[in-house]
């Protein structure tokens, strides 16, 4: 395919998400499930030539922005609090679906080494960061359960990614060294998150220096990039480098980023994103073409690996269910020895855990760049796309109907350490009435801003008194704009120090945050 023909199949790409975002809409349904059915389609369209996916390309474009995205809005607070279920799943889960497939795929297909069978369950063993967020923001879940399996989507991809490399790695060569693979595991992840933070401190100081609003913007996004491309370059795991990085951001861009930037650049970002998460699914439909045409055919490829597929699927879903609930009832079994009011196990937050494993673009990817020399590489992409497509649109589609029935406990107390959005608003509005009345006097002590007008009766008020005049009397206009400002960085700093002494929660810091950003840009746009 010629660069002008690849150009030309993204802009249609893009036309294709539109449209399917209004039907998958219209149907109620996941968009990430009409995207890939969509991709599908389009990759049988007569006359489109085959479309073959580069999935070194695909990994680092896609993954370090979508990782990041999800890091930079993590609540670090509530992600630190269940990092231990986070790690069960994120880990544990991986391993024992690794464990679970190459059992069953050797059991299926006796002759296909032990290496290959691994290497095809840590494959298809991490659930997707963008298959997870695509379907997971459309529904309701407890706070608790989101941030679990938001956690999990974040690091499972570099638990699953290492361990396709002793996987393939024992099956060309033929050896394999536990011990060696444990403390190699651990070097990777503890020099992702050392990387992570290096490069996200030397981003941060930058932001600081800069004073252009696009500058920074860019600099800012270009941190998912660096900080995934050093980690590989150094060989430890750029998926955790680029999620450190991310946290560290997102936990300084209230400091470092003004109302504009903060504004404009979430604005483009969320647009990046959703072009990025639709693309994803697009392509992973596009390239089901190139893979059965490499394999002989659909007809040819459904007889050869049909029940070796089927049980890879099965041992997909059932094992994450096994390895949920046996972790949910040990940590029942805990509780009560510890004598805790919450011992009974939540077999309600488990079953939707359980059923919420969407694979995606990195299942996928990572089964493309499998060496040519590689053992069982047909079954391998075979299996990999089946368990792709029947988790986004088998799972991906049900999961909102089974919250709905299954209907999970909603997180009923919130942390009383945490400010209400009432309790907030008095304390930041107490750091306004502090910070302006001492701007509202004249010299003589008189008072002369007995009330801050609304931003569009001041300017009509000033525009009538003054249509005379050669120009507007910037004095007066910048006395007054100067004291809401001063109001706005005195809320500002409360509400930096209510969060950063853990009074307030990371969403109603946005929130008000948000609303600070609104005056400060309308006073700034007001003084001129």
């Amino acid at each position: 395919m010629s660069s002008v023909m690849g150009f030309k199949l993204v802009l249609l790409s893009l036309i294709a998400i539109i449209g399917l975002e209004l039907l998958a809409k219209r149907l109620r349904l996941p968009p990430a499930a009409a995207l890939l059915v969509g991709g599908v389609a389009m990759a049988f369209v007569p006359g489109l030539p085959p479309f073959n996916l580069d999935p070194e390309l695909v990994l680092i474009v896609f993954l370090p922005p979508l990782l990041m995205d999800g890091a930079y809005f993590s609540v670090w607070d509530e992600f630190k609090r269940n990092l231990g279920g986070i790690l069960l799943l994120a880990i544990g889960a991986v391993a024992f679906t690794t464990l679970a497939v190459g059992l069953v795929v050797h059991w299926v297909v006796p002759s296909l080494p032990w290496g290959a069978c691994f290497a095809l369950g840590a494959i298809v063993s991490p659930p997707d960061a963008v298959a997870a967020k695509a379907v997971l923001e459309r529904v309701a879940l407890p706070r608790r359960l989101m941030v679990l399996l938001e956690g999990e989507s974040l690091l499972n991809d570099a638990a699953g990614i290492v361990l396709v490399r002793f996987a393939v790695a024992a099956a060309l060569t033929g050896t394999f060294s536990a011990q060696h693979a444990v403390v190699r595991f651990a070097m990777l992840g503890l020099g992702g998150v050392a990387v992570g933070v290096a490069v996200g401190f030397l981003i941060v100081r930058l932001l600081r220096f800069l004073d252009h609003a696009y500058l920074i913007i860019t600099a800012s996004i270009l941190a998912a990039w660096i900080s995934y491309i050093v980690g590989d370059m150094l060989d430890v795991s750029g998926v955790i480098a680029t999620v450190s990085c991310g946290m560290m951001l997102g936990w300084h861009q209230h400091e470092i980023f003004s109302a504009s930037v903060r504004m404009r650049g979430t604005a483009f970002w969320q647009v990046l994103i959703f072009l990025m998460e639709a693309l994803v699914f697009i392509l992973i439909g596009l390239s089901l073409r190139g893979v059965m045409i490499r394999l002989g055919g659909v007809g040819d490829t459904l007889s050869a690996f049909a029940p070796a597929v089927g049980a890879v699927i099965a041992a997909v879903v059932l094992s994450r269910f096994v390895w949920v609930f046996v972790v949910e009832a040990l940590s029942g079994v805990l509780k009560r020895l510890m004598r805790r009011a919450d011992a009974a196990p939540d077999w309600r937050s488990a079953t939707i855990t359980s059923w919420a494993g969407m694979r995606g673009v990195v299942t996928l990817a990572i089964a493309l760049a499998l060496p040519e020399t590689m053992p069982g590489r047909d079954l391998i992409l075979v299996a990999s796309f089946a368990v792709i497509l029947v988790t986004v649109l088998g799972q991906g589609t049900t999961i909102g109907p089974l919250i709905r029935w299954v209907k999970p406990d909603q997180d009923a107390q919130r942390n009383t350490r945490h400010l209400t959005e009432p309790q907030a608003w008095a304390r930041l509005e107490a750091a306004q009435l502090a910070a302006i009345q001492p701007l509202v006097h004249d010299e003589h002590g008189q008072v002369i801003h007995p009330r801050l007008l609304e931003q569009y009766s001041y300017r009509a008020r000033i525009t009538e008194s003054h249509q005379n005049d050669a120009a507007f009397p910037a004095d007066a206009r910048a006395a007054h704009y100067d004291v809401v400002l001063a109001a706005v960085a005195a809320a500002r700093i409360e509400l930096l120090h209510l969060h950063r002494t853990g009074l307030l929660h990371d969403e109603l810091l946005t929130v008000l945050e948000h609303d600070l950003d609104l005056q400060e840009i309308a006073a700034l746009h007001g003084r001129g």
